[in-house]
């Protein structure tokens, strides 16, 4: 009888609380007007330059160069010298088109001390999916360790739950490289290409969500398919055979406990957000300094356990 009501309080403090995936990162900024507001509350508007290198006995380093902020001179990265700097003013400017479109700013925040800064946006309308509400939003990302291009990312979010459903699309990409341009006339463009990226996502996701529902499972499938998500490897030490169970365990819970998945059935979709609901919420065994930043980079560009769930389901 202990166990059971044990048991029962383990599954309700499991789903009793739920947070977006980046809770605790970044500043609220709902009230900006533009972007260089939203910037400047979440106190993101310094600029970055470039300076040469030199080895300590004082050589020129010939073809690199240091990204440095301006407010506190730390170094963000190490480029080329063929390397442009954007500043986040500039990066972020074209979203300012997208407010008219009734888009609105949510957070903005910066990752790895200032070396990835981004902005966090609410998409103007809410979707319907089986019956279900998905609020999608966009991340926008822009670098300054040479890691790559200003980035979008469409980041749906189930509402019930907060679990990200940002799934890797055969049809629709999840996220893509905006080419920085100055003018006007570019970045209306560029917003107009982004809420048409988005949309179309949003659409084939909601056709995806439909197959899925119609693919059934049943409950030995779920247990075989969580043991290929977790594998155990042979020469696994005991505490390593325990820690496994632990996570099956509560992976399996996620799946066949969760007062959100009682009226989903049991099929293809409910498994994918029981490992959506695992990748996203799930304590981990052990918790590092920047496991927030980590976890929220993986939820925006893609998390692999996810991917590979939806991968097996589509397979099943």
């Amino acid at each position: 009888m202990k166990e059971e009501t044990k048991m029962a309080a383990n599954v309700e403090s499991m789903f009793y609380v739920r947070e977006t995936p980046w809770h605790g990162l970044g500043t609220r900024v709902n009230e900006a007007l533009n972007s260089e507001e939203a910037l400047t509350a979440a106190g993101l508007d310094w600029n970055v330059i470039q300076e040469p290198i030199y080895t300590e006995t004082e050589e020129l380093i010939e073809g690199y160069k240091a990204n440095v902020r301006d407010t506190d001179r730390q170094v963000l990265g190490v480029v080329t010298d063929r390397y442009k700097i954007v500043q986040n003013q500039e990066a972020f400017a074209f979203t300012d088109e997208l407010l008219g479109e009734g888009v609105r700013y949510e957070t903005a925040g910066s990752l790895q001390g200032g070396r990835k800064v981004w902005l966090l946006a609410h998409l103007p309308h809410e979707y319907i999916i089986s019956g279900e509400r998905i609020s999608p939003y966009l991340v926008f990302f822009n670098s300054h360790d040479g890691s790559g291009a200003i980035k979008a990312a469409i980041t749906p979010i189930r509402v019930v739950c907060q679990n990200t459903l940002n799934l890797a699309l055969s049809t629709e990409k999840r996220s893509w490289s905006m080419i920085h341009t100055g003018d006007i006339k570019g970045k209306m463009q560029e917003a107009k290409d982004t809420l048409f990226m988005a949309e179309k996502y949003m659409d084939n996701l909601g056709k995806e969500f439909e197959t899925l529902r119609k693919k059934k499972l049943t409950d030995q499938q779920v247990l075989d398919y969580i043991e290929i998500l977790l594998p155990l490897e042979e020469d696994s030490t005991p505490q390593q055979i325990k820690n496994m169970k632990r996570l099956r365990e509560d992976m399996k819970m996620r799946y066949f406990d969760a007062p959100d998945l009682k009226d989903v059935g049991k099929n293809a979709y409910a498994f994918v957000n029981a490992v959506s609901d695992f990748a996203t919420h799930a304590e981990p065994l052990r918790r590092t300094a920047n496991y927030k930043e980590n976890l929220f980079t993986r939820t925006v560009e893609g998390n692999p356990l996810i991917d590979k769930a939806y991968q097996m389901m589509k397979a099943a």
